[in-house]
């Protein structure tokens, strides 16, 4: 099986957990659109989705499924979002496209998180992927600092690019994150970050994964 095609099965593997007559949350990301193409085949049977970005919005909307103001939803059943790598714990690291932090506000309202990635996302220890950090722009330089004082890594500036909040993002390579909730609180604590793409303190629920033999689950 091609990346894209395990991607595909765990998207339509993710149906399974879609309560019928409620509202889905839907993340950002390739993986995230097979579950958006995979959702529109049982648009029917939902009261609406709420986005976690901008472009998952107009996907959505694209299949005709109505996008929810997030602020109009008290509860969500499910969130079904992708993820750039996964510990064996469910701790996520997840902005690689940049929406991390609406994607973790919509997981924190939901009741249940299932995160769907082809197996190359599963790894012991995290941190080979860049972890985005959203800062407010005038607080870039000094949080740069001070990600290089508390954790160590390289932050660099994601170039040219700005979050649907208007704010950019520091990508912090060189990372072994061996404590993803210990890290995740230290950076949320640096004035003028938002948020950070450690999912650990909320992490997933459920993780499936798209092997060459079929989609995996671990819970």
């Amino acid at each position: 099986m091609t990346q894209d095609e395990m991607k595909k099965a765990v998207a339509e593997a993710a149906l399974e957990y879609v309560v019928p007559g409620e509202i889905v949350g839907v993340g950002t990301g390739s993986t995230a659109n097979f579950f958006i193409d995979a959702l529109a085949t049982i648009k029917s049977k939902i009261k609406g989705a709420v986005a976690s970005s901008e472009a998952t919005a107009e996907r959505l909307r694209g299949h005709g499924i109505e996008v929810l103001n997030l602020n109009s939803v008290s509860n969500m059943s499910i969130y079904v979002d992708g993820a750039d790598e996964s510990n064996n714990q469910l701790h996520l690291i997840k902005g690689g496209g940049g929406a991390l932090t609406r994607e973790k506000i919509v997981a924190a309202v939901s009741d249940k998180f299932i995160c769907i990635a082809d197996e190359s996302k599963l790894v012991d220890v995290m941190g080979d992927f860049p972890l985005p950090v959203e800062v407010i722009p005038m607080a870039q330089s000094y949080v740069a600092r001070e990600i290089i004082k508390q954790i160590g890594g390289q932050p660099v500036l994601r170039e040219g690019f700005t979050t649907d909040n208007g704010n950019v993002i520091l990508d912090v390579r060189n990372l072994k994150i061996m404590e993803p909730t210990v890290i995740e609180q230290k950076l949320n604590n640096i004035v003028g970050v938002v948020t950070n793409g450690l999912f650990a303190l909320r992490p997933a629920d459920v993780l499936l994964l798209g092997t060459p033999n079929g989609v995996k689950k671990i819970s």
